[in-house]
């Protein structure tokens, strides 16, 4: 069971990574990160401070909203008893955003241009931040699959801190393989990345068909109590 719960946020977070909007600010995480691709341990350390300030960011906001949530007694009890009848509306709404068909055009961005020009100018410590600010950057596919994918997960089994923290490494994970791939391979940094852009938007189709299907399957087996 943690297992594959642990899969499960793994996955969301992977899909908001890839998504368009996270997906920019990857770019230039990417940029940041690759600008002393010569130096391996900087281009390294740099994918991996930035992974741990998005990590902690995604830590701190699931675990603030789970923990607090879950503290009340009276929310607990609702959470446990309608969950599941409040997760079919909710995935069948976040494959329709990962579609497109609904939120797009809307984001907020708290990692601007003018911090991303000191990030580079003052190095290796500005890479938690930037990863932090741009975890925070919420636009309609990651705060759909965020607010409406992982936190309902983390509530119905109580994970406050481990299902945000695997989340938030999924997060990250294209960047830090990107480091890698400067690191120790920056001729193969272009065609991958290349690959990545060109299989985004059918591994986002797939993936928001599925949650329909299975958003579907939860109101027939929870709503209407038929059991396909």
């Amino acid at each position: 069971m943690i297992l594959t719960l642990s899969l499960s946020a793994l996955w969301l977070g992977i899909l908001t990574a890839i998504s368009p909007c996270p997906l920019a600010t990857n770019i230039a995480a990417i940029s940041f990160i690759g600008r002393k691709a010569g130096q391996k341990n900087h281009v390294i350390s740099s994918g991996l401070l930035y992974s741990a300030g998005r990590t902690i960011a995604y830590v701190l906001v699931g675990g603030v909203i789970t923990a607090g949530m879950l503290g009340s007694a009276e929310v607990s009890r609702f959470l446990q008893k309608y969950m599941n009848e409040a997760l079919g509306p909710i995935l069948i709404l976040l494959g329709q955003v990962l579609l497109g068909w609904i939120g797009s055009g809307v984001s907020m961005q708290l990692g601007g241009e003018k911090l991303q020009e000191k990030a580079k100018e003052n190095g290796l410590l500005w890479a938690a931040p930037i990863g932090f600010l741009f975890a925070l950057s919420f636009c309609p596919v990651s705060a759909g699959l965020f607010f409406g994918g992982l936190l309902p997960l983390a509530l119905k089994h109580q994970s406050s801190v481990m299902l945000p923290m695997v989340y938030g490494i999924g997060t990250s994970l294209p960047v830090v393989l990107f480091a890698l791939l400067m690191a120790f391979g920056s001729a193969y940094v272009g065609k991958a990345f290349n690959r990545l852009t060109q299989i985004e938007l059918w591994i986002r189709r797939l993936a928001g068909t599925a949650f329909i299907f299975a958003g579907l399957y939860y109101c027939l087996s929870h709503i209407y109590g038929i059991h396909v």
